[in-house]
């Protein structure tokens, strides 16, 4: 699977050019199977919550239209972040991937909020970390602080997912998460882990940039740097069966010992 990252600067406010450059960037894209974006790549994310109640979407509102449209055009999965309004009338900082027919596969919301700002803007997701299947492979969706939960990306693994794919607005001066974070996760895991971010600038936000791709391993097959780029990786299923030679944390697990962490 070659998977593509968009890392941009943050368009805050602007549905419609978010949605033109992304037009552009999907049909400069050359057979990719799934393009990647940050989160809440429709609207901006450091926008205040009466911009996001004014600018939210339901999952299948007018730019999931135009994005199906857009993906289909282009022969391309997308996953893009954009403030949701769900059908509870509750707003929620989402996540959808689109497969290239123009289908929704999943629509995934944040479950653990960062912030004040998170908190301010949106309310929590419900449990619910669905895997699903895109050519073959099998996704698990995150959105940046999720990551930062060892337990969301093992139960995503233990499910079954290949790929962790994680649109995220990861902010100085948390650059390790991008550094470490990331490929420990892929490593502990034995699954890629694809994490889009934002770089520049956003009112008093300085984003880290770093996007990446890190494989089974650990190992960081592709890397941004703190400039925009549409990075490229191609994913082989032969690193998820080399990964778990000498690597085997998922097999010694004991389940039994670790009860009483869910009490809390």
């Amino acid at each position: 699977m070659r998977v593509a990252l968009y890392q941009c600067t943050p368009l805050p406010l602007d549905v419609a050019g978010n949605l033109q450059r992304l037009n552009d960037i999907a049909h400069q894209a050359k057979d990719i199977d799934l393009l990647v974006l940050p989160e809440m790549f429709l609207t901006g994310y450091n926008i205040g919550a009466q911009a996001v109640a004014r600018l939210a979407q339901t999952h299948d509102g007018d730019a999931a239209q135009q994005i199906g449209e857009l993906a289909k055009a282009t022969d391309t999965a997308i996953a893009y972040g954009y403030p949701e309004r769900g059908a509870d009338g509750q707003i929620y900082n989402s996540v959808q991937l689109i497969d290239a027919h123009g289908k929704s596969l999943c629509n995934y919301r944040k479950t653990h909020l960062f912030g004040e700002l998170d908190h301010s803007m949106f309310s929590k997701g419900p449990d619910s970390f669905p895997v699903i299947e895109l050519n073959g492979w099998k996704l698990g969706l995150l959105i940046c602080y999720d990551l930062e939960f060892p337990e969301n990306t093992r139960r995503l693994a233990l499910a079954g997912a290949e790929l962790i794919v994680v649109p995220t607005a990861n902010m100085a001066p948390y650059d390790f998460i991008a550094d470490v974070t990331v490929r420990c996760r892929a490593f502990e895991n034995q699954c890629y882990v694809a994490y889009a971010n934002y770089c520049g600038h956003e009112g008093d936000i300085r984003y880290c940039g770093q996007s990446s791709v890190a494989a089974p391993n650990g190992k960081q097959i592709a890397l941004a740097e703190h400039e925009p780029t549409l990075l490229v990786a191609t994913l082989h299923r032969q690193q998820l069966a080399d990964a778990k030679t000498g690597n085997v944390y998922l097999a010694d697990r004991r389940p039994e010992l670790y009860r009483e962490l869910s009490k809390g």
